[in-house]
């Protein structure tokens, strides 16, 4: 059972709407990723880059299902987002490519 009592870092993600979430963290989970001098926002940034383009792959390239050709074209464009952040291809760092 978790403890309720345990300190946590909340980070804020704002929409192009305005809206906003915040999620929480256990407190120095983002700082075990971080390297030396990296803010805990840019670490929070990577998953968050990382998830939607690992989500967007298997959707795309491992559904049982028909995929939407602008899935499709949303999944070319995260993984050139992901490029960009990572300066590594998502197949390279996966390991795999379709």
């Amino acid at each position: 059972m978790a403890d309720e009592s345990a300190e946590t870092e909340a980070f804020t993600i704002e929409g192009p709407d305005g809206t906003s979430e915040t999620v929480s963290l256990p407190a120095g989970l983002a700082d075990v990723f971080a390297e030396q001098g990296e803010a805990t926002t840019d670490v929070v940034a990577d998953f968050a880059v990382q998830a939607f383009a690992q989500q967007t792959h298997a959707v795309v390239h491992h559904s049982q299902d028909e995929v939407p050709a602008d899935l499709d074209a949303l999944n070319t464009q995260m993984e050139e987002i992901f490029e960009e952040r990572f300066g590594v291809s998502l197949a390279d760092a996966m390991g795999h490519d379709h």
